[in-house]
């Protein structure tokens, strides 16, 4: 048995009662033991966090870490153009190592910036060299091999036969769900309703059920798509994932800017869950997400960074700013307080990913999946403590972390990670990236 105390912090609890602990926290192996007790038990590993806030594990329910290489090379591009002349030529240009070396690339960033829990989409292709990046570097996530069987426009390295993704993607299930201890599910993840036929989506929920895994696509994110999918299946998106038999808690919609009021009744009656990407929303001009109204009627709304070349980075203080920030205008200054936001990153991300009983908060018996935060610098303040929710959404910067942990495991401290050769992640990527710009016959 492994033992870590840490002592001398802040807590930021997000239990029930949302309480803030002066004190420490006791870990044994992966889990909490006690938090904010007055002795200091013995442990392997004394950390002494005076100064510091300790925060939940952030949580981003959609990520593309597939997507981290190309980095600044898709920009000021809308989605549909984004996707035909960038991205799916450069995803159908990957190979084993870029794929792994992407992930890394990713992975990296979502340590150092707090983020210890993800919902992931790969590409077509090479999804097993993602999954052993994320089994080798300790971060939580569910994430599956994207599907795309159909669609004008879409690559012929992309396109796929609909029974060898399925197969695919159910070999995939079959090997790696639940693996590392249960850090890491599958889920399925067909890429949106523009690139996959009515047989493979109807396989796909059924597929669902039967192992009971979740389901984490596209939806609403851009105009054009939806003009696309109302013109090729005589109805809107969540319209047509309700009649495929998609729609239930288990699936996952990432965007879910422009519903109208039928699919958000059903996204709210049916327990499908809504992912807000604000920043990459506004760099693709998709639009703003009605996200005050979801919270509103109930639904459960988390947030994602999507991928780094829509975005251009993974960083949950920028989105839990910006998810804030732009709802402003529109809805008054009190909408979207900083108290909300924090919950959408963490306790809605564990409800999204449907580990609320192990992370999303600090608690006796829950993960130690924790973030430590040095909010004593100068954009942050003076320091109170008396709205520290504020504090974390509207000043704190990823660059405040000081230590990510993962089951129990020091993922990122100071300004080293552990679990990734930062030297060579950074090396190989700028050299992987050339090779696969010229295979993909970008100019």
């Amino acid at each position: 048995m492994s033992t870590t105390l840490i002592k001398n912090a802040l807590i930021v609890t997000m239990n029930l009662g949302r309480d803030l602990v002066n004190g420490s926290i006791y870990i044994e192996n992966d889990r909490i033991k006690s938090i904010g007790s007055l002795t200091e038990p013995a442990a392997d590993r004394v950390i002494d966090a005076h100064g510091q806030i300790v925060i939940p594990g952030l949580i981003q329910t959609h990520i593309h870490l597939c997507q981290s290489l190309f980095r600044g090379q898709a920009d000021d591009l809308e989605l549909l153009d984004w996707l035909k002349l960038r991205i799916w030529p450069l995803e159908g240009a990957h190979d084993p190592e870029s794929v792994y070396y992407s992930a890394l690339l990713g992975i990296g960033e979502l340590f150092r910036g707090g983020t210890t829990s993800i919902i992931d989409m790969e590409t077509v292709h090479h999804t097993e060299s993602a999954f052993e990046a994320i089994a080798e570097t300790g971060i939580r996530a569910i994430s599956g091999k994207c599907m795309m069987d159909w669609g004008e426009g879409v690559p012929d390295s992309l396109l796929e036969e609909t029974g060898a993704s399925l197969r695919e993607s159910v070999d995939l299930l079959e090997k790696w769900h639940g693996g590392c201890g249960g850090r890491l599910s599958y889920a399925f993840t067909p890429r949106f309703a523009v690139s996959c036929s009515d047989q493979l989506l109807k396989e796909v929920a059924a597929l669902s059920r039967q192992y009971q895994v979740k389901v984490h696509t596209h939806a609403s994110e851009n105009q054009g798509e939806i003009a696309l999918v109302e013109k090729e299946r005589h109805v809107r998106n969540v319209l047509y994932f309700e009649d495929l038999g998609m729609a239930n808690g288990d699936l996952i919609l990432a965007h879910c800017i422009w519903l109208d009021e039928r699919e958000m009744a059903i996204i709210q009656n049916s327990g499908v869950k809504a992912v807000h990407c604000p920043s990459s929303n506004l760099k693709l001009a998709s639009g703003i997400a009605r996200v005050p109204e979801m919270l509103k009627r109930g639904i459960r709304v988390s947030i994602g960074a999507d991928g780094a070349p829509c975005n251009n980075n993974l960083d949950q203080f920028i989105e839990m700013r910006t998810a804030a920030l732009i709802q402003k205008p529109q809805h008054g200054p009190t909408a979207m307080p900083a108290w909300q936001v924090f919950e959408m990153a963490t306790l809605n991300g564990a409800e999204t990913m449907g580990l609320s009983d192990d992370i999303g908060s600090l608690e006796p018996g829950k993960k130690a999946d924790l973030v430590m935060i040095n909010l004593h610098k100068l954009h942050t303040s003076p320091f109170t403590g008396s709205n520290i929710y504020a504090q974390l959404v509207y000043q704190a910067k990823s660059s405040d972390v000081t230590l990510t942990m993962v089951d129990g495991k020091i993922v990122f401290e100071g300004d080293r990670l552990f679990t990734i050769d930062e030297h060579d992640v950074l090396e190989k990527s700028n050299r992987i990236i050339k090779r696969v710009y010229n295979r993909a016959g970008i100019n």
